[in-house]
């Protein structure tokens, strides 16, 4: 049976679990993830390790395996910017179309106070979710990267 875990800045996190969760998402988003040391500062943020203003992270685990993952980020800009930014998302590909992404996104979005913003590539699957969850696609994103 999996179980859904909320984890705050609230919560003593031991490093354990915080490697648990940077593994899982450094190998199961696959295409669409970061460097491990980027997911573990999006971690620390988000668990308000130092850094202000915070976040959560959203555990799935199936008995003591990690199965699926969201870490998202406070952003601490109400009204001009939303709330909060999914910053990762992964179901382990085992347990992908059983419902799983649905469970976390829901359990994220009942979590987090206020609006929430992603950034989804075109052509991700999990596109598809987020648009039946509510999400629109208000903007089209532009970065400079140096």
């Amino acid at each position: 049976m999996i179980q859904i875990t909320i984890l705050s800045p609230a919560d003593t996190v031991g490093l354990i679990q915080r490697e648990q969760v940077a593994n899982f998402l450094f190998k199961h988003l696959d295409q669409y993830g970061d460097k491990k040391e980027d997911i573990l500062k999006a971690i620390d943020y988000s668990l308000d390790r130092g850094v202000r203003p915070g976040g959560f992270v959203v555990v799935a685990k199936d008995g003591r395996k990690v199965v699926g993952a969201v870490v998202v980020n406070r952003t601490g800009m109400e009204g001009y910017i939303p709330e909060n930014i999914l910053v990762y998302i992964a179901a382990h590909a085992d347990y992908r179309g059983q419902g799983l992404g649905k469970k976390l996104m829901n359990a994220a979005i009942e979590r987090a106070e206020g609006s929430i913003a992603l950034h989804v590539e075109p052509d991700n699957p999990a596109r598809k979710l987020y648009e039946k969850l509510g999400f629109t696609n208000k903007y089209l994103e532009m970065r400079l990267t140096r």
